[in-house]
């Protein structure tokens, strides 16, 4: 049986990266990739807007090794954001901190973050910091709150398969925050490690952050959890213009546009770049059925 640790481990292993890269479209990246330049993510994106769905995109690629490749990643970053304002797209741009430098200079990724905020500002956009692995959670919080203190247009998003994330909801009251289960492989004395736990702590912070007033980006493709969503707001007499549901590009497309059919803001996360890897495996492993992807991409012709 092919398992969620098995698809997490491929995502970190160099050999089978260098050796999948030239199989990605027969594997299905494709499907969920919105293709490798800026020019064709603003493609989908317009196809998205067209549908009546707003986007968000990250360009691919996570980890840095050096700070010339961190300010790389800045100023493609703000080409991104240029582009979207040039097209006139309903979009967003979702990042990683380790893209920019996190791991090498906190300085420098401080740095890099206010210049794309700053383009961001004069461009009337939001920028969602992606919340990576445990080890990266306090680092990625602590900086967040000290853009805060110069930039409302930025948040992050916050697991739900872990204990903690209810407290660091409380702290993080007013902000913007994408709520999401959870994508990496994270201890058991950190993270619920039992699908039910994961989702009844996941819409525990979702209740904890509408009710206090707060924005929150729902982000599942897990059909009760929306059903649960839409009822609770309702019962609490919360708009729905101060919440959206997200899913991520190429899955439950049907899902995504009748939710937005029903007057919801449906947002899709557009990831899109060369370095497709390691996120394709991820969204292997998070949800095995999507395996079908893979293998129907090798058997077609």
């Amino acid at each position: 049986m092919i398992t969620r640790s098995f698809f997490l481990f491929l995502s970190q292993n160099k050999f089978v990266k260098n050796r999948a890269t030239k199989w990605g479209p027969k594997l299905g990246a494709k499907t969920v990739i919105a293709g490798e330049t800026i020019n064709e993510a603003m493609k989908t994106v317009r196809e998205l807007n067209e549908k009546g769905l707003a986007a968000t995109v990250d360009h691919l690629g996570e980890f840095v090794n050096n700070s010339e490749e961190a300010i790389e990643s800045m100023e493609y970053c703000v080409k991104t954001l240029d582009a979207i304002a040039e097209s006139g797209v309903d979009c967003n741009l979702s990042l990683k901190l380790t893209s920019l430098g996190l791991d090498i200079d906190r300085n420098l990724c401080r740095d890099n973050m206010i210049r794309i905020l700053e383009i961001a500002q004069g461009h009337g956009n939001f920028i969602r910091i992606d919340m990576e692995d445990y080890s990266h959670l306090d680092a990625t919080l602590d900086l967040l709150q000290e853009l805060r203190q110069q930039f409302s247009n930025v948040g992050t998003a916050i697991q739900g398969y872990l204990y903690r994330s209810e407290n660091d909801i409380r702290l993080l009251e007013g902000i913007n925050l994408r709520l999401i289960k959870g994508a990496y492989k994270e201890a058991p004395d950190v993270a619920y490690q039992q699908k039910e736990e994961v989702d009844q702590n996941y819409l525990n912070i979702i209740k904890s952050h509408m009710l206090n007033g707060s924005y929150a980006a729902v982000a599942t493709h897990d059909h009760q959890i929306i059903d649960k969503v839409k009822a609770f707001t309702k019962e609490n007499n919360i708009g729905k213009d101060e919440f959206e549901f997200q899913m991520l590009y190429g899955f439950r497309t049907q899902l995504q546009t009748d939710i937005a059919s029903e007057g919801y803001k449906m947002r899709v996360y557009v990831p899109f770049g060369e370095d497709w890897y390691a996120y394709f495996m991820r969204r292997l492993a998070e949800r095995p059925q999507n395996v079908s992807f893979a293998i129907r991409g090798l058997l077609s012709k």
